[in-house]
């Protein structure tokens, strides 16, 4: 496992990633890095008006992305192992998503200068579920900040994160279908991926479709 020190995990709003980043850093004893969320004063609005505020809740996402992410680069000192429960590239994803063309020029001058000498995860996990899944476990953790999501929104992001992460290639990608296991309950399912995340014979980019029921 020592060749494999940086692990990302990525997935749409619903999908998991925070909750396996902490079970897989537990597991690990790595360093945890998790998106402060809740901090950004404007995602509630947003989620209530997309066109009002998407400018200023992708800026304060992107400065407090890259602040994190700075710090990435002297973990060797520190750390055995870092999981993170996202990648600074996805910053885009929402950004392409959501902001005007105008917005977009302006963006498109910022996020090439902040990326450039942050450090590569040495896996994503990318989790992958359908958008009925997603919207379930939206449901069932019953987040206020969350309570105004569209299933339109959400299925938007879905073909947003599936389009961004067909095109990746700036890291070994391990591609997870998620939509009928539960590797926060289901002990097995957990270890199924734990031991795909950590297979020797992996390639650059993999696809993992659990097989229910015969893992």
């Amino acid at each position: 496992m020592s060749e494999m020190k940086y692990i990302a995990i990525e997935g749409v709003i619903g999908a998991g990633k925070t909750t396996l980043a902490q079970k897989l850093s537990k597991k690990l004893s790595s360093k945890l890095v998790l998106e402060e969320f809740e901090t950004n004063p404007f995602l509630e609005k947003f989620y209530d008006d997309r066109n009002r505020y998407a400018f200023q809740t992708q800026m304060f996402f992107l400065i407090n992305r890259f602040k994190e992410q700075q710090k990435l680069n002297q973990e060797d000192l520190f750390s055995d192992h870092i999981v993170s429960d996202y990648i600074f590239e996805k910053d885009q994803i929402f950004a392409y998503l959501n902001l005007s063309p105008e917005e977009i020029k302006l963006y498109e001058g910022i996020f090439p200068l902040l990326q450039r000498d942050l450090r590569k995860p040495d896996l994503i996990v990318f989790l992958q579920s359908s958008v009925d899944r997603l919207i379930a476990n939206i449901r069932k953790r019953s987040r206020k900040i969350e309570k105004n999501l569209s299933r339109s929104y959400i299925r938007e992001l879905s073909d947003a994160y599936n389009n961004f992460f067909f095109k990746y290639n700036e890291s070994p990608l391990l591609i997870v279908n998620t939509t009928d296991i539960d590797f926060v309950n289901n002990s097995d399912d957990f270890t199924a991926l734990y031991k795909q995340i950590f297979r020797k014979d992996r390639g650059f980019i993999e696809y993992f479709n659990p097989v229910v029921g015969n893992m």
